[in-house]
């Protein structure tokens, strides 16, 4: 009886702190009032850690919360907004520990350059930058930094980590196989050391972001690419250095700029309007647009499995549903594919394809890749539309990885034992307990280049080449997206805006006709997450449990990037991965 009453006091308990959750998210929520902007207007862009491509779920909870809640796509939205709008008179550009790659940066700067063009000023207050917080504010018209602070420039490196040595001593063996001489995904579990093509690669990427860092420097600063070059060998530097050397104009503090601002602008007050709060206002008389386009976001690691975290992963069954989903919206003119992803499960990937080229043929698409699109990520990129790549996304890695791991030696050595029986040949090809014999590796090879062969055909249709001529730009190598015009794996150099002018003139849009971008997936509450999930079997307790685990893996792996790379690794299998994650600084 005690326990009966225990369990209903319980179960009490857990509804009424249920209806207290949704009831404060509710009133959060519905609090939102229409946004107002004052003319005058300074808009405040501070971005601060990650810019994902696909919006997280909102949480109406401090602890929660994720940040920065806005996507690539509504920051290049609303910049654009801001240009055309008379009531923002100027940018003021706050970077801190801005957590995009290369391609994305690109693609901002692009933005404040544009806005920039249209007559307004953009001004850049630092705070200890990073290469990337300094390559976003040489968009600027002018640069500032606090006297003491200090400028972290002083060129890029890329570090690769190598984990046989510590596994051998704890017994563990990670066994791998691949198909193409470059994909060298696992060879941080199973080697010591790069691989001639690993290096090669990877000293090609530096080339091409060095070059690209020093030319961007140059323009913004006014100097000679070798001057520039001739000044990173001396960094990091400190702030009065910095000016000394025409890095930065200004040596102030935040509200010394503002000032500097408000004067520039010959206004008696400064009226600063946020990220956040500008993305959700309009402008001033526009009209709802006819016509729509669809943004269809894959964003992550590739995965079949539906119960993984949304903000971090594509998996098969959501991205099939979307696209099913704007299929059968007769709303939409045509359609913008945005692929971030490193690649991951070969079966999904070639899921997803066959989805996407079934849209094609439906709606008029163009693909637009950003920072990664490499291996899955460019698989599902092979509809046969018109590629767009930024100069420095990270893409083909054309080729296939399996890899498991053998624990034996650790059971050994922590006295474990495992018996294993079985019938069929290849019953324990993928046991983590015995390692694979001479005709178990040959099998699995067999396996391996057949799915290698599939994904060459893939190409080969999607870039309308012969296999053959394929192939030498294939063996799972990756490549810049500049690198990757010049072997005719993508078509064009280009980001959002040539995108929207591209899919507007392929759908037969007027180039001047405003047309309404809707994002898929679209933005979540917290409620409606809830909701959706409990049409099923699970209820409030394990989303808030996942809510914290996965806070804490975050905290672990602190790029969007990195954890889905893990996920994808952790799962094993016949993978379609890009062979590593480059973090370049």
């Amino acid at each position: 009886m005690k326990k009966f009453i225990l369990g209903v006091l319980c179960g009490l308990a857990f509804a009424g702190l249920a209806g207290v959750i949704i009831a404060f998210a509710a009133i959060r929520m519905g609090g939102e009032k229409p946004v107002a902007v004052s003319d005058n207007s300074v808009l405040v862009l501070k971005l601060d850690g990650e810019i994902p491509e696909k919006p997280p779920v909102d949480m109406p909870f401090p602890f929660l919360e994720q940040q920065p809640s806005i996507t690539m796509l509504e920051l290049w939205s609303t910049i654009n907004r801001a240009g055309d709008d008379a009531r923002i008179k100027a940018i003021l550009l706050e970077p801190r520990n801005v957590g995009v790659g290369w391609a994305n940066l690109e693609e901002i700067r692009q933005q404040l350059l544009k806005f920039r063009k249209k007559g307004k000023l953009v001004y850049a207050s630092l705070h200890t930058p990073g290469t990337r917080e300094y390559y976003l504010a040489t968009a600027a018209d002018k640069i500032y930094i606090a006297p003491e602070d200090h400028i972290d420039v002083k060129g890029l490196r890329i570090e690769s980590s190598y984990w046989k040595g510590t596994l051998d001593k704890v017994g563990v063996q990670v066994e791998i196989e691949h198909a193409g001489r470059f994909k060298d995904f696992g060879d941080q579990y199973s080697r010591t050391s790069m691989t001639p093509e690993t290096r090669e690669v990877l000293n090609g990427f530096l080339d091409q972001l060095y070059g690209s860092m020093v030319n961007v420097i140059a323009e913004g600063r006014k100097k000679t690419p070798d001057q520039v070059r001739a000044l990173i060998d001396q960094g990091p530097f400190l702030a009065k250095k910095a000016k000394e050397f025409g890095l930065v104009d200004v040596l102030a503090y935040n509200d010394e700029v503002e000032e500097q601002l408000k004067g520039a602008l010959k206004l008696s007050e400064l009226k600063k309007t946020s990220l956040k709060t500008y993305s959700k206002a309009k402008l001033p008389g526009a009209a709802t647009p006819k016509k729509r386009i669809a943004f269809l976001v894959a964003d992550g690691g590739i995965s079949g499995d539906m119960n993984l975290d949304p903000a971090d992963d594509v998996t098969a069954p959501a991205m099939v549903k979307l696209m099913k989903d704007i299929e059968k919206d007769e709303s939409i003119s045509g359609v913008i594919f945005r692929v971030n992803s490193p690649g991951g499960d070969a079966l999904a990937s070639d899921l997803m394809l066959h989805q996407a080229r079934i849209l094609s043929k439906k709606k008029p698409m163009i693909i637009s890749m950003a920072d990664y699109a490499a291996s899955g990520g460019y698989m599902i990129s092979m509809t046969g539309d018109t590629v767009l790549s930024y100069p420095n996304t990270i893409t083909g890695s054309i080729g296939v990885v399996y890899g498991k791991g053998n624990l034996r030696g650790l059971y050994d050595k922590i006295g474990m034992n495992k018996e294993i029986l079985t019938r069929g040949r290849f019953a324990a090809i993928d046991s983590e307990y015995v390692p694979m014999d001479a005709a178990a590796r040959e099998k699995l090879r067999e396996s391996i280049l057949a799915t290698y062969d599939s994904f060459l055909q893939v190409v080969a249709e999607g870039r309308k080449q012969k296999k053959e001529d394929i192939a030498p730009k294939a063996e799972g190598r990756a490549w810049t997206g500049s690198q990757a015009k010049q072997q005719a794996l993508v078509d064009e150099l280009g980001g959002l805006d040539r995108a929207l002018e591209m899919i507007k003139a392929k759908a037969k849009i007027d180039a001047n006709e405003k047309v309404g971008i809707v994002a898929y997936p679209q933005r979540k509450s917290f409620v409606e997450q809830w909701l959706q999930r409990n049409q099923g079997e699970e209820a409030l307790a394990p989303v808030i449990d996942k809510a914290v685990i996965e806070k804490t893996f975050k905290a672990v792996f602190p790029t969007a990037a990195e954890r889905s790379w893990v996920r994808t690794y952790m799962r094993g299998g016949m993978m379609s991965v890009s062979p590593y994650l480059i973090e370049i600084r």
